[in-house]
């Protein structure tokens, strides 16, 4: 009996040894990759988020600011005389059902914003408010409503110069408007251009657009279930976001434009009830908002650190002038350009001044900041480098406890948006990937599908590992997009305005009218 029994115990602890000895392979396996692609990629990602000299204001937000405050000088403020339009046009008022394209305006609408509504809005918001204090929500609203412009130019050049395909279906973004474009203004460059921005926003597509989320995803469910193997996260998202791709921009369409609404109203719901149950703290919050913005009331780096994290998160959250929306703008319905630049505009002011705003004042008014009240100004954290909070949280667990105050359990409902944020943005960034590799290796149903699979592989592939250097890569990839993209702006802001008069004195003449539907 005992014999029996031995071998048996034995073949236990050999399996049990045998496993223990597989995950430490495996993790060391994951310690050298991750030591192998830092020291590969390291000198690319710091140039990317390099401060200014004598700052430390990364230049690449600078960049993105400078063009936005550009364009908004430019168009005459466009995205203030043309709001009420772009609602219009987004309701469908001057859409003709028989023109040329893929989806409708909402429809396009709802991608992009799935690809930029996200984690940004949740634990990003956090992070700039932990660090700079509710004055970042200032400089945060300030940067997402110039954006509006960025946003408004860059689309409005994607539908101008898209590929038009017998087959009904399109393609454009930055590398056609950069082809085009500068051959048609006899401008060199346009080519090299469209290859680098293709490359970048291929990169972007598979870490920041996917493995980030999957990432992020499996987090936040075994945060509620307990730990388990991310690969079993990686492969059931997979599955779904394929089934979702497979069928091209209107199957991404139809999931987005029912996601959207949905998780918006969800999150900016809860944010709401929060905000009545203490209205009573809403004067103060945006007293606290406004002081801060100019005083830093406290805050490591002060008034400057409040208006770098502000600008900082507003462009990582809204992506105006990365050139990604342009892309799903492309696939609209129109004959008519400028429509498309007028409905993308609402896109920063959705994303940044209205959700960002509800995430900033709900963690302003739940008391997880704590301050002095003998001075009025924030406490710091033992490193002094953000704010002290009640139990030490930061990023999307500072946003967690902030809206636990108002309902105990919100965490799960934020775990759902969290999952549903993760969902939307890989299936809107498949599209992005997509258009740059199809642009770089040829349109046609196989090239389509290598690269639909290779983006579900990186689905397993994030959500299994820890990969902080790739994520790293994979964020400066995402901006290394706007540096190609607004050289090209620069050069083909003429084209807009061109469209713009043309339009808006056609609307005024009454050539362009309303549809009925």
């Amino acid at each position: 009996m005992k014999k029996s029994i031995l071998p048996g115990a034995g073949a236990l602890l050999l399996s049990a040894s045998a496993s223990a000895a597989l995950a430490q392979e495996t993790q060391s396996i994951d310690q050298r990759v991750n030591e192998l692609f830092a020291t590969a990629t390291g000198p690319f990602v710091s140039f990317i988020f390099a401060p200014i000299p004598g700052t430390s204001f990364p230049w690449i937000v600078m960049w993105l600011v400078i063009a936005a405050t550009i364009f908004t000088l430019y168009f005459g403020f466009i995205q203030v005389r043309a709001f009420w339009l772009s609602i219009q046009i987004v309701k469908g008022d001057y859409s003709d059902p028989n023109d040329a394209g893929e989806v409708s305006h909402f429809q396009a609408l709802a991608t992009a914003l799935s690809g930029t509504v996200g984690l940004g809005n949740i634990a990003g918001v956090a992070v700039a408010v932990g660090i700079g204090g509710p004055g970042a929500t200032f400089w945060m609203i300030v940067a997402g409503l110039l954006g509006m412009a960025s946003k408004f130019t860059e689309c409005t050049l994607g539908v101008k110069y898209r590929n038009e395909y017998p087959d009904g279906t399109v393609s454009g973004g930055p590398m056609y408007y950069m082809s085009k474009g500068f051959a048609e203004k006899g401008k060199p460059g346009g080519k090299f251009l469209a290859v680098l921005f293709s490359i970048f926003c291929i990169l972007g597509a598979l870490g920041g657009g996917n493995m980030f989320q999957a990432n992020q995803a499996h987090a936040q469910i075994a945060g509620i279930t307990g730990d388990y193997p991310g690969w079993i996260t990686g492969i059931v998202f997979a599955v779904v976001v394929f089934a979702v791709i497979v069928g091209g921009i209107k199957s991404i369409a139809q999931v987005t434009e029912k996601v959207v609404p949905f998780m918006g109203i969800l999150y900016v719901g809860a944010a709401l009830v929060i905000l009545i149950m203490n209205a009573d703290q809403i004067g103060a919050a945006f007293g606290m908002i406004f002081a801060g913005a100019f005083t830093g009331l406290g805050v490591a780096g002060g008034f400057v650190g409040a208006l770098i994290q502000g600008f900082r998160r507003a462009a990582f959250s809204n992506e105006a002038g990365v050139g990604s929306a342009a892309i799903a703008h492309s696939a609209v319905r129109t004959k008519e350009p400028i429509t498309e630049g007028l409905v993308s505009l609402l896109e920063p002011f959705i994303d940044t001044v209205v959700i960002c705003t509800m995430t900033a004042l709900v963690i302003t008014i739940s008391g997880q900041l704590l301050m002095d009240p003998e001075t009025g100004r924030f406490v710091l954290n033992e490193a002094g480098n953000a704010i002290a909070t009640v139990d030490g949280n930061t990023g999307v667990a500072l946003t967690s406890a902030a809206f636990a105050t108002g309902f105990s359990w919100f965490p799960f409902v934020l775990a759902i948006a969290v999952i549903l944020f993760a969902f939307s943005t890989m299936i809107s960034w498949s599209y992005y990937g997509l258009k740059a590799w199809t642009y770089l290796f040829g349109e046609g149903k196989t090239t389509e599908l290598i690269f639909k699979i290779i983006f579900c592989i990186f689905v397993v592939i994030g959500a299994a590992a820890s990969l902080g250097p790739v994520i790293d890569f994979s964020d400066a990839a995402i901006f290394a997009m706007a540096v190609v993209n607004i050289a090209a702006l620069y050069v083909l802001m003429p084209v807009v305005k061109e469209e713009l008069h043309s339009f808006m004195s056609r609307i005024k003449s009454g050539e362009i009218r309303k549809f009925k539907h």
